[in-house]
């Protein structure tokens, strides 16, 4: 059954075309001082020439207009994300309740330290939880994000390379890998090198010995990788590059398929980033404030960000004093309110529950390659883990794209996948259910898929209209990456 309501797609006018004069949402006493014109007050500069009139509009004008138009934005709380690489799990709200308590909320970070160990704690406990989870030595939960976690772990393995007196040049980076990868290796100042996946999917071990030699730092590994493929052949691949001096940077976005199962440390990984949003629940930020911490053995502990929150007695302390220390990447100890939640979901789950959590992730993405892999292209045959990778190529004789695809879903009422990601997949669909999505919920994305399927088979036409039910039909994309209106003015419009 389609989900689209009606509701979401009513043409609702701008607040403008609402307004009628003498309208007002408030009602006050009548001024007991001199009116004064705002030009008066502000400078000119300060004043907005391009409005020429407020809008009035009554309380429950302005009430109804924004909940109308909230309810065009698709969000988790309404439907599944199937947003492969993402993650994009449900928030429990008790993680919301927990992060708003007054005695966490309300502390500023320059409260002494004596004034705030509850919340050092917290943060304490936090690392030593990933710390137990990643099989590795030491935390930092500074990085803003899994990006920022990525270069300051790029950043470490050159500190540890500097202080060894090696001069190294390349970090060897397999092809499936996210994009950040090579743009944090950039950073730090190295040349990448990409290393092809075999026909399995995997990293191809032939090229890898190849060209793995003394002048590679690392390196850069996603494990499972972004086909949603885990590397079965981790602990040759941990050998072959330390046996040249060289370090493993792991990506741990998908962490979500490992947890509480397999331990990055156990499999020789050196260092690596978690995305708290995409493992531990805590919202995806929609460009901050989020927390990619950043896990490492004890050979790369004297280069962590500081200061580094440590056990100080009975108590706790953020300890400045890090001599060899990449410097710090975030004012104070980073957004704590992303700990706090990450912590409140570890606790409430406890092991057998995050080892559930993976069982569950695993599972939907399974099913969903189960009951699709008879309709869309797997490029792949190897099992998948947390999320599965289709193409469009049993579309193509019918002249229908991976686009297309994406745009009928929203349609159907739910949200697309990653599509043409990775980029060694033509015509990539990338579906990730995650554990938060019930079999209904599945089914549901699925017979929404088959219908499509059906649909390219009968009229392809119908499949290049959509979306036709969206408030924006299919918008000339090319075009607008290429002439973006940053700023309308009534100049252009007329």
């Amino acid at each position: 059954m389609n989900r689209t309501s009606p509701v979401y797609n009513l043409n609702e006018p701008l607040i403008f075309e609402q307004s009628s004069p003498g309208k007002a949402a408030y009602s006050l006493p009548p001024l007991d001082v001199e009116d004064t014109p705002v030009e008066e007050i502000l400078e000119p500069g300060l004043i907005r020439q391009e409005i020429r009139g407020f809008p009035e509009v009554s309380e429950v004008e302005i009430i109804r207009h924004y909940t109308r138009m909230s309810t065009w934005n698709y969000h988790i709380d309404l439907g599944m994300y199937p947003l492969g690489s993402c993650t994009m799990k449900y928030n429990p709200r008790l993680n919301e309740r927990t992060a708003r308590m007054p005695r966490i909320a309300m502390v500023h970070p320059m409260q002494e330290a004596a004034l705030s160990q509850g919340n050092l704690k917290l943060i304490h406990r936090l690392q030593e939880c990933l710390q137990e989870l990643t099989g590795l030595d030491a935390v930092t939960l500074q990085p803003a994000a899994g990006s920022q976690g990525e270069m300051v772990g790029i950043l470490m393995v050159r500190a540890h390379h500097e202080a060894q007196q090696r001069q190294r040049r390349y970090v060897l980076i397999p092809d499936s890998a996210h994009g950040t990868n090579p743009a944090s290796a950039a950073i730090a100042g190295y040349q990448v090198v990409s290393i092809p996946s075999d026909s399995s999917g995997r990293i191809d071990i032939r090229v890898l010995r190849e060209r793995m030699n003394q002048d590679v730092a690392c390196l850069m590994l996603t494990n499972p990788n972004t086909l949603g493929i885990f590397e079965s052949r981790i602990e040759e691949i941990s050998r072959i590059v330390h046996d040249q001096g060289g370090l493993i940077y792991m990506d741990g976005a998908n962490f979500n398929a490992l947890m509480g199962y397999a331990r990055p440390g156990d499999m020789g990984i050196d260092v690596l980033h978690l995305n708290l949003h995409k493992t531990f629940s805590t919202p995806h930020g929609g460009g901050g404030p989020g927390c990619g911490a950043v896990a490492c053995r004890d050979l790369l502990a004297p280069y962590l960000p500081s200061p580094v929150i440590e056990r100080d007695g009975s108590g706790y302390r953020a300890n400045p004093d890090r001599p060899h220390s990449v410097g710090p990447v975030h004012a104070f100890h980073g957004n704590f309110g992303m700990m706090v939640r990450a912590l409140t979901y570890i606790l409430t789950c406890g092991g057998s529950g995050l080892k559930q959590i993976t069982e569950t992730a695993v599972l939907n993405a399974n099913y969903i390659r189960a009951r699709l892999q008879e309709y869309f292209h797997l490029p792949y045959p190897t099992p998948s883990m947390h999320e599965a990778v289709f193409s469009d190529k049993t579309l193509e004789p019918f002249g229908v794209k991976t686009l297309d695809v994406a745009k009928q879903l929203i349609d159907e009422g739910f949200h697309p996948p990653t599509i043409y990601f990775p980029l060694i997949v033509r015509g990539a669909m990338m579906i990730e259910p995650t554990e938060s999505e019930s079999k209904a919920e599945l089914d549901a994305f699925v017979d929404a898929m088959i219908r499509i399927y059906h649909r390219a088979r009968e009229d392809a036409d119908a499949a290049h209209e959509a979306p036709r039910l969206a408030k924006r039909t299919r918008l000339d994309e090319t075009r607008a990456a290429r002439r973006p209106v940053l700023r309308w003015t009534p100049e252009e419009e007329a």
